[in-house]
């Protein structure tokens, strides 16, 4: 009988540890919830985010003949601003990047073109995204650095998929992002 009291106690204590281990587990991730949700809305509500669009694309392929345009007006070139590109897409992305072709066009009508290599993962396969919900990743990449605006007016920015198959599949969507350098 007391075999069996002891017994009986063992597992209880066992189970009280690993409800209490459960427990700790749980708000720890509540915790850090709270924290990654906090940073996201205080750099959500940041004064140097100038323009930011992203664009989905239709079932998670981008056609080659999809161009993408993006069209912000600036008035202020006195501010020197980065330009990124963001991209999501998913864990079955069959490369380990992305050539895509870029041009701006200033209020003048004068261009700038761009070929631009995303690196998406490495050697392994590994991808470098950040993923928060499951097989979705998501980047954003510095391609203009120091940017000041010449000219106050539209500006357009066009992206196009730029690799060797005229369909790529499994990218979320696309987009542009400008924002003020702060001193």
């Amino acid at each position: 009988m007391k075999a069996e009291i002891k017994r009986i106690s063992t597992y209880t204590n066992q189970a009280i540890l690993l409800n209490n281990f459960h427990l700790n587990k749980f708000i720890f991730y509540i915790t850090s919830l709270t924290i990654i949700f906090s940073c996201i809305f205080l750099t959500s509500c940041s004064d140097t985010i100038v323009f930011v669009e992203n664009k989905t694309l239709t079932n998670r392929a981008w056609n080659r003949n999809n161009i993408l345009t993006f069209r912000t007006t600036v008035n202020d070139t006195s501010t020197i601003h980065n330009i990124f590109i963001t991209l999501r897409i998913d864990g079955n992305y069959s490369k380990r990047n992305l050539y895509i072709f870029s041009t701006i066009k200033d209020p003048l009508n004068n261009e700038i073109k761009d070929t631009i290599n995303l690196i998406l993962a490495d050697e392994k396969g590994r991808w470098y995204g950040k993923s928060n919900l499951g097989d979705l990743y998501y980047y954003c990449f510095l391609y203009k650095k120091n940017v000041r605006f010449p000219k106050p007016g539209q500006y357009t920015f066009t992206l196009e998929q730029a690799m060797r198959s005229p369909i790529i599949e499994n990218i979320e969507d696309v987009g542009i992002k400008i924002e003020k350098v702060m001193p």
